[in-house]
């Protein structure tokens, strides 16, 4: 009876053992997840920095470190800036809408993607419409900015930003700052020439609109929508609309 006892000792011991070792395997798996994703998401979030594409930003006087950029990819048409934030981008554009969803401005793979126009747009802006995506990310990378301009005051005090294609800066003033469902077909899609198909774009944006500035779009402006995810509705987008 004592012998039993001891070895009963001997397996509740072993047991114990082994339970305190699966927990501590546990609990140091758990801090090497929680370390890696850390890790992992200070990458993604240090590969979507603007400063490092600063080397390629193109002036009027030399465009040399731009046309380097497009060297290392041939996607890239421009380059799209906002005033007074971080959005100070490369802009790149390919026959589809899905590569650059997590491909850099360089062409390497990113989960943080690029900032590109839409694949039916015309390169040379030309279009009513002028559709531009981005990811919308925290600490300010990519279109993370758009978000800011929900605020009416931050809206009202940034109205300005600019667009680089074919050699030269073309300035943009921003119009407004509207709320869309990601399936509204109308405002996702470029617009025929059609005046009515322009009117009614057009209505759409006002129908949309959190805030507008005091001056009124037209059927002969070349508009430019900066388009991002809002976590405020249900397949939400922030959409800043500018014109050229």
């Amino acid at each position: 009876m004592l012998r039993m006892k001891k070895v009963l000792k001997g397996i509740i011991r072993g047991l114990d053992h082994i339970v305190n070792f699966i927990a501590l395997s546990l609990i140091l798996a758990a801090m090497f997840l929680s370390g890696y994703m850390l890790w992992d998401s200070h990458q993604v979030y240090q590969t979507a920095d603007a400063k490092n594409y600063e080397a390629y930003i193109p002036t009027e006087k030399s465009t040399k470190s731009f046309e380097e950029l497009q060297k290392i990819n041939p996607d890239v048409i421009g380059w799209i800036r906002v005033n007074d934030t971080n959005i100070n981008y490369p802009l790149v554009q390919t026959d589809n809408d899905d590569t650059y969803m997590n491909t850099d401005a360089e062409g390497n793979y990113s989960l943080s993607g690029a900032i590109f126009l839409h694949c039916a747009n015309k390169p040379d802006f030309s279009d009513f419409d002028n559709i531009i995506y981005g990811h919308h990310m925290e600490k300010h990378m990519m279109f993370g900015d758009v978000g800011l301009f929900t605020d009416k005051e931050y809206f009202d005090e940034h109205p300005y930003g600019n667009l680089f294609f074919d050699g030269k800066d073309h300035g943009i003033e921003f119009y407004a700052l509207i709320q869309a469902d990601a399936y509204n077909e109308r405002l996702f899609s470029v617009s025929s020439e059609e005046p009515e198909a322009k009117q009614a774009y057009l209505q759409e944006i006002s129908d949309n609109a959190l805030y507008k500035r005091n001056f009124e779009l037209t059927e002969n402006d070349h508009l430019v929508l900066l388009i991002t995810c809002t976590s405020e509705m249900t397949n939400g987008r922030n959409i800043l609309v500018g014109r050229l």
